[in-house]
């Protein structure tokens, strides 16, 4: 069927409330806890999940309980409020890199309204280039660009107008999430890292780990990504906790590993305790010396994987590249994209107009030319910054767009294209005499505001697909998401910082400046990314470890595995992959029951089963009440009030640590049970 065709639910000709205030603010609200739960997800785990569905599926029963919105008011919450879950998962993955730059470097652009203004440009930036694109892309090539989580979408909002009340699962999923977090978080009735380590005087398997942060939110991710995605994330995982680090402890004398922790920042010197594994330089040896070789080597060994992955994914998408950026390119050419802002036009072909596209971006280059919290200590350098930010944000755009169309937002290649832009961006800087310290800052503001572009971009298509389904007005979808994007930014740099102030108990096990970076926050596409910045613009890469991880990803990908994904399991600690394995072991057992049992169910109705859906409320929940508790642990006031309801010393006495583990790893089983129970219901 041709796009002519098509009938959206909603006839261009009715008129229906839509673009309301209402809409609006439900929308920011959704996007503010949403984003914030994604800040929160994305520092911890290095993942991130689409917002949309659970947005869209809160929204109808909240809207048809109390507000009385319509299907299209309730498109506006969902695209709105999917803006805030985009740019949060793009300012994680790059902006935290500028705390891990040469000599502290970037430490001063890691500030609240630098975060801000970033977070801003980079979304306005995506949702602007969509604008000249949705014809061509959304409404030409509605038959071959199926947009996934776009149909997904659409199809729950019409369900949801059509009747049903399927959303209560969704928030029995969130109130689960909220009990287990005040039981584990505050009340620590439930160990947060029940963990066994080998001794490094074992002859056999020295200094090995088994750990697990048994939360809400990773057995809900480890569901909605699927038994396949899960075992190759704790794969890595395995590799790196199992076997690198036993080898490496039993060739490596602790004098060796601790000279390397001090070369790369995470030891002062040979003379001073602490540090990453908890030197001791009286004895030359290591409170933890899993942690140790983690850091000194298995870290850079994960990020030369990771670099590799993402190239290897955006080498893979080339042809995908190339013919969507022709496409692109000719629609816009034989001038059809502009037909549609005309006042002639149906309401559901109304975009904004291109001079919006044009003006906006001639705006941006000038703020960041001359907005005194960016990087850069003259206008005409800032001002190459923002043309390179439009250039490349003009073609990932595109090519997000198209990616995501064919296979979904969840495996678009944000990390490829972010790596292929700052090493783009730093061979430009190489060719007119940039080297050095001072222009790393420079290159991660445009490898940060693409990702957070393309990030943007890829669910901003969604969204005007959702539309497109539903029959909503283009002009007030790609306004909503200016508005989002603004809104979201807001408090998606207040979450990051924060979640990067240490708490009392963070200080007392070393963490001291910085908790992101720690192994409470690792953020591993942030670290990448200022390892790929330093070792490109300053010449001190170690390159001997990255290389190794670069030939790790290629022979993952030669045995037909995902090589980005066990990159990431390799670069994060096991205590992140292994519960996110036990979600994704449980939705194995799921399907194969429902094979067994001859149930044929559609990617819509999988979207909208009971185990999906429990899942989405243990991820929002989990995130949610982390950030909440984050937030009031840096408090003094209420700091001292969660010291006085922790019941761990008191349990730890009882029971022991095993004990104190073993009722811990209890709890977790029973959510796993319950998630399993709910989702075998029909």
């Amino acid at each position: 069927m041709s796009d002519n065709q098509f009938k959206p639910f909603v006839p261009p000709g009715v008129q229906m409330k839509e673009f309301t205030l209402k809409s609006i603010l439900l929308g920011c609200i959704f996007g503010i806890i949403f984003g914030a739960a994604t800040v929160y997800l994305a520092l911890k785990a290095g993942l991130t999940v689409s917002a949309s569905i659970p947005i869209a599926v809160i929204a109808i029963t909240l809207g048809r309980k109390f507000f009385n919105t319509t299907i299209l008011e309730n498109n506006i919450i969902q695209t709105t409020g999917s803006a805030g879950e985009s740019i949060a998962a793009g300012v994680v993955f790059t902006l935290p890199g500028f705390l891990f730059l040469s000599d502290g470097g970037g430490t001063q652009y890691f500030n609240y309204f630098t975060i801000l203004i970033l977070a801003i440009c980079g979304g306005i930036l995506g949702t602007l280039m969509m604008i000249p694109l949705r014809r061509s892309l959304i409404v030409k090539e509605h038959k071959t660009l199926p947009y996934p989580e776009g149909t997904a979408c659409g199809d729950v909002l019409i369900a949801g107008e059509k009747g049903g009340d399927f959303a209560k699962t969704a928030f029995y999923g969130l109130g689960f999430a909220f009990v287990y977090a005040i039981f584990q978080k505050i009340l620590h009735v439930i160990a947060e890292t029940p963990e066994y380590m080998t001794k490094q005087a074992s002859k056999f398997f020295p200094s090995a780990k088994i750990s697990a942060d048994i939360t809400p939110e990773y057995m809900g991710v480890g569901y909605i990504i699927g038994p396949r995605i899960a075992g190759v994330l704790v794969a890595g995982g395995v590799l790196s906790w199992l076997a690198l680090i036993p080898l490496l402890a039993s060739l490596l004398p602790p004098d060796t590993i601790a000279t390397q922790l001090v070369k790369i920042g995470y030891l002062a010197n040979l003379q001073t305790p602490g540090g990453q594994g908890d030197w001791n330089p009286v004895t030359h040896t290591f409170g933890d010396y899993s942690a140790a070789v983690y850091y000194a080597y298995v870290r850079q060994i994960g990020a030369g994987a990771v670099a590799a992955g993402g190239f290897i994914t955006l080498l893979k998408t080339i042809p995908t590249i190339i013919s969507s950026f022709k496409g692109s390119l000719g629609a816009i050419k034989d001038g059809s994209e502009n037909s549609a802002a005309k006042g002639s036009a149906p309401r559901t072909e109304k975009d904004l107009s291109l001079k919006v596209v044009l003006f906006g971006s001639i705006a941006l280059v000038l703020l960041i030319a001359l907005l005194p919290q960016l990087p850069g200590d003259s206008i005409g350098k800032k001002l190459l910054v923002g043309l390179l930010v439009v250039i490349f944000g003009a073609f990932f755009v595109t090519v997000s767009s198209r990616i995501v169309g064919l296979i979904g937002s969840s495996n678009n290649p944000i990390s490829g294209m972010t790596i292929a832009t700052l090493m783009g961006t730093c061979l430009v800087f190489i060719a007119v005499g940039w080297t050095g310290k001072m222009y790393e800052p420079m290159a991660l503001v445009v490898g940060g505001m693409i990702c957070i572009a393309a990030a943007n971009a890829g669910g901003t298509s969604q969204d005007l697909k959702s539309g497109y389904i539903v029959g909503a007005t283009p002009m007030y979808q790609q306004l909503s998401l200016f508005i989002g994007a603004i809104v979201s930014s807001v408090v998606i740099g207040l979450t990051v910082k924060f979640l990067d102030k240490p708490t009392a108990d963070m200080v007392l096990h070393g963490v001291k400046d910085h908790a992101i970076g720690s192994a409470y926050y690792p953020a591993p596409q942030g670290t990448l990314m200022a390892t790929l910045a330093k070792g490109i613009l300053s010449f001190n890469l170690d390159w001997q470890f990255v290389l190794v991880g670069v030939f790790l990803a290629i022979t993952m990908e030669l045995c037909g595995v995902n090589s980005l994904s066990f990159a990431v399991g390799a670069y994060l600690p096991l205590s992140t992959t292994l519960p996110i394995f036990v979600g994704g072991a449980i939705r194995g057992v799921v399907d194969r029951k429902q094979q067994q049992s001859n149930k044929k169910i559609s990617p819509e109705e999988e979207e909208l089963g009971k185990g999906n859906l429990f899942a989405t409320g243990l991820v929002a929940g989990g995130a949610v009440a982390g950030v909440i508790i984050a937030i009031l642990a840096g408090f003094d006031w209420s700091a001292v009030i969660l010291s006085k309801l922790n019941q761990q010393t008191g349990l730890t006495n009882m029971l022991g640590q095993t004990g104190y583990y073993i009722i811990g790893c209890g709890f977790f089983a029973f959510m796993g049970w319950y998630l399993y129970r709910t989702a075998r219901k029909a």
